[in-house]
């Protein structure tokens, strides 16, 4: 039986190489097409903006706009 749409794309998903773009537990964990397409002061926002996040105590923080527009051209 063939996979659906979805699933489809959660397998694209999954087989990307995703890594952290700084130190492992204080920056983004972003597939590495993501990783590359941003520059250095692009990753030092998102990872500012982790820290600002974990620090308020939430578990998630908000992609900033260019961590959305990497991330958006691999979906």
């Amino acid at each position: 039986m063939p996979l659906k749409k979805s699933q489809r794309s959660l397998k694209k998903w999954t087989k990307q190489k995703w890594g952290y773009v700084g130190k492992k537990g204080k920056s983004r964990y972003l597939p590495k097409s993501a990783r590359d397409s941003l520059t250095p002061a692009q990753k030092a926002a998102g990872s500012r903006a982790k820290n600002k996040a974990t620090k308020a105590g939430r578990q998630n923080a908000k992609y900033t706009k260019a961590e959305l527009r990497a991330i958006r051209r691999l979906r």
